[in-house]
């Protein structure tokens, strides 16, 4: 990306009137540092949907399956990301509340999630995480409820 290009950028790395974020950028500012912590990638992000992995390994609980909480984290970063890119001017994304069924876990390899937008709207989103392993199972399916919340004035 062009040095020149980067002011008329948002955070996610989109140009005005683009539906896609710069993955690149996206990955090389950070998921923050829990996300980062778990090895978190975004591997797609647009209107549409924000897709990411994990790997399993630093990721388990003892037994050695994945975390429940990891999937949570995995959701929680997803679909706050994506409440952040769909945001009203002036607006942020404030997680209110967030729910998780774990239907399988993985003991390798990766966790990929898809999350997709179930309802978008000027004060609140509502986004759908699907968790699967490598084989394509589904482990878990979250789903977030964001607020929007009016940025206060510097």
């Amino acid at each position: 990306m062009p040095e020149h290009d980067a002011a008329t950028r948002n955070r996610f790395g989109v140009e005005p009137g683009s539906d896609s974020a710069d993955v690149d950028l996206v990955n090389a500012r950070g998921l923050g540092a829990l996300a980062t912590r778990m090895g978190i990638v975004v591997t797609e992000f647009t209107a549409e949907r924000i897709v990411a992995t994990m790997p399993v390994e630093g990721n388990t609980q003892p037994f050695g399956l994945v975390n429940g909480g990891a999937y949570a984290v995995l959701g929680e970063t997803l679909g706050s990301m994506h409440a952040g890119f769909l945001a009203p001017e002036g607006k942020v994304p404030v997680g209110v509340d967030i729910n998780a069924t774990h239907t399988g876990s993985a003991t390798e390899g990766s966790i990929t999630a898809v999350c997709t937008p179930i309802h978008a709207g000027r004060s609140m989103t509502v986004h759908e995480i699907v968790c699967a392993d490598d084989t394509g199972r589904r482990c878990s399916t979250l789903r977030i409820t964001n607020f929007y919340k009016t940025i206060p004035s510097a």
